[in-house]
């Protein structure tokens, strides 16, 4: 009798089975987020001006006249880009009385990021307040949302000279524990990273981006108009993924940085923060700053989160009206100064 009939003979799988299986599935992935990058570049087309610093090409648009007396800036936060803030309808009113300029911060957007850089805050501000000075765009009041904080911030604490006034809005400012910094920053990794930027990150990101959305807006619900108008790919695509990335893995080592630098900061500063916020801390950040700086105010808004901007505009407006009086008020001391709208009264 034989030792092993042809039934009972084990089936060899090739060993290069799995591995091929694999890369299969992560070439179908690429070639879908290939394919939806290139539909959302082709459905959201750059609509603003363009500019380019020191070899950097930045994407900008400006609202409101060319002949207002002030000028204020918009910078948004980490992972989205300048049509956030313009959706939020802030660009919208503040042109009402303003020029408004909106940048696409470094890497999102249509704005470049050569990856010779960091691109740390410090970066960023130097090449924003150079872009500032290409367009004629003197001492103007900078507002900036989450991660555009610390870019503003710096601009406030490294280039006073050439800005009138700041508005922080829920930003990061001190070193905390956080436990989602490590797998945020993934996609930024070398090799790896670049795999999951081209792979499944983006496919990932569109799967969690409904619980990401209410996380950012609550305890509100995420508006309407950003819901229906924001180009959910563009954040997704794998050069802004980078860019995301990046900034997440710098937050706490950025904040450490600057903070021995705040009890310097001398320019009129407004700090706004939603007292619900789920992203951050507001007493540990947004509070906490207001004790350091010397000509600065604090208003938290309640019932409001990390887009306050977005469900609270108005009171983000009278801070921007604030700065601006108060950077008159400084300039022309004597002079009495008309406020363009009404202004809540600030918590000090």
């Amino acid at each position: 009798m034989p030792a092993s009939s042809p039934l009972s003979t084990p089936i060899r799988r090739s060993p290069w089975r799995t591995p091929l299986i694999a890369a299969a599935a992560l070439g179908a992935c690429a070639l879908a987020v290939a394919a939806m990058t290139r539909r959302a570049e082709r459905s959201f087309p750059p609509t603003g001006r363009f500019v380019t610093v020191d070899g950097v090409r930045l994407h900008y648009k400006v609202l409101g006249s060319d002949d207002a007396a002030q000028t204020v800036v918009l910078l948004h936060g980490n992972g989205t880009m300048a049509e956030e803030i313009e959706i939020s309808g802030l660009a919208e009113q503040l042109a009402a009385h303003h020029r408004v300029v909106l940048f696409d911060r470094p890497g999102y957007g249509y704005s470049e990021r050569p990856q010779t850089q960091r691109w740390t805050p410090d970066q960023q501000a130097e090449l924003l307040v150079e872009a500032f000075a290409q367009l004629g765009i003197e001492r103007p009041i900078v507002l900036g949302h989450s991660w555009g904080a610390l870019v503003a911030l710096s601009m406030g604490l490294h280039h006073a000279e050439r800005i009138g006034g700041l508005v922080l809005v829920a930003g990061y400012y001190y070193p905390s524990l956080r436990v989602d910094v490590s797998i945020l920053s993934a996609p930024a990794l070398p090799v790896l990273g670049t795999l999951m930027r081209h792979t499944v990150s983006p496919l990932l990101g569109r799967l969690m981006w409904p619980l990401a959305l209410r996380r950012m807006f609550a305890p509100d619900r995420p508006t309407a108009d950003f819901e229906r108008r924001y180009p959910v790919w563009m954040s997704l695509r794998p050069s802004q993924l980078r860019a995301s990335a990046s900034e997440s893995a710098q937050m706490i080592p950025a904040a450490t940085a600057m903070r021995p630098l705040y009890s310097s900061l001398k320019v009129p500063t407004v700090l706004v923060a939603g007292a619900d916020d789920r992203l951050l801390s507001t007493r540990w950040h947004s509070s906490h700053l207001h004790e350091e700086v010397a000509d600065r105010w604090l208003r938290i808004v309640e019932d409001a989160g990390h887009m306050v901007h977005h469900v609270a505009t108005g009171q983000v407006v009278a801070a921007v009206e604030q700065v601006v009086n108060l950077r008159q008020a400084r300039d022309e001391p004597a002079a009495a100064v008309a406020d363009p709208v009404p202004i809540p009264a600030p918590i000090q």
